[in-house]
């Protein structure tokens, strides 16, 4: 256990590193996070369109109005009106990343599954692949290559520093990045939020330093509202994106 003056913190590994459960191997807390993740988004909708009232209530209407987000704050500011196509798609990715960060604010939960690079690479990877297979279908791979790395209006002496830079950012920092942003962001929040919250426990506990829990309970208090922005940011942050991504693919021209 490390130590701080009095108070005792668990090492990190106990935050970060999970058994397996029910006897799967590979299977632990992380996995079971991301299947229920997947259930109540599966659910959600379900219930939603159970029953079309013309004018919504209850779960319809915060559906309706997660949808109706999507589409005029990601899609139509990033892709335009041909990029509805895809509002299955990024409606599904951007619910699903916000059930997994709110995880981290459940009682008795208190992880997000989007902080371990198990969920936010695999996912960065499928943007990838999505993108670079729009690319090549709108544009062929020549004319997609060209788009990408040699854009227009630059001399063609800077070609040579302008086409690994535009290689090496659309094709290794792009899903790197996209990745790493989401699990940075939510890896620190779940550490800020478990740091105070031992805080205050251990306090707790010392007659002596009572007077100092206030301090500790307000930061976590603070914390907690602001980790339920960041959830809400990062969904949101991977989502816009990955339709930026996928929309310069279909319009290399914007």
């Amino acid at each position: 256990m490390a130590m701080l003056g009095a108070l005792s913190f668990p090492p990190i590994e106990e935050l970060l590193e999970w058994k397996d459960m029910f006897g799967i191997p590979g299977f632990n807390k992380v996995s079971l996070l991301c299947v229920l993740s997947s259930l109540i988004v599966i659910v959600f909708f379900l219930m939603a369109g159970r029953r079309r009232e013309l004018v919504p209530r209850g779960v319809q209407n915060i559906a309706e109005s997660t949808v109706e987000f999507v589409e005029n704050s990601i899609i139509m500011q990033t892709m335009g009106p041909q990029g509805l196509y895809w509002l299955p798609f990024l409606l599904t990715m951007f619910t699903f990343l916000l059930v997994a960060n709110l995880f981290e604010l459940v009682p008795v939960i208190q992880f997000p599954a989007t902080a371990r690079m198990a969920i936010p690479f695999p996912l960065a990877m499928f943007v990838f692949v999505l993108f670079i297979a729009m690319g090549v279908k709108r544009q062929g791979v020549g004319g997609y290559l060209k788009a990408t790395l040699v854009p227009p209006g630059v001399p063609k002496g800077l070609y040579v520093l302008v086409v690994p830079i535009e290689l090496f950012s659309t094709f290794l920092m792009r899903p790197f990045s996209l990745a790493v942003r989401l699990f940075a962001n939510m890896l620190a929040g779940h550490l800020l939020l478990v740091t105070f919250a031992l805080l205050s426990a251990a306090l707790f506990t010392k007659s002596i330093m009572i007077v100092l829990l206030p301090l500790p309970v307000a930061m976590l208090v603070a914390v907690t509202v602001f980790e339920l922005l960041v959830a809400v940011l990062q969904a949101f942050i991977f989502t816009i994106l990955a339709a930026v991504y996928i929309g310069e693919a279909m319009n290399p021209q914007h």
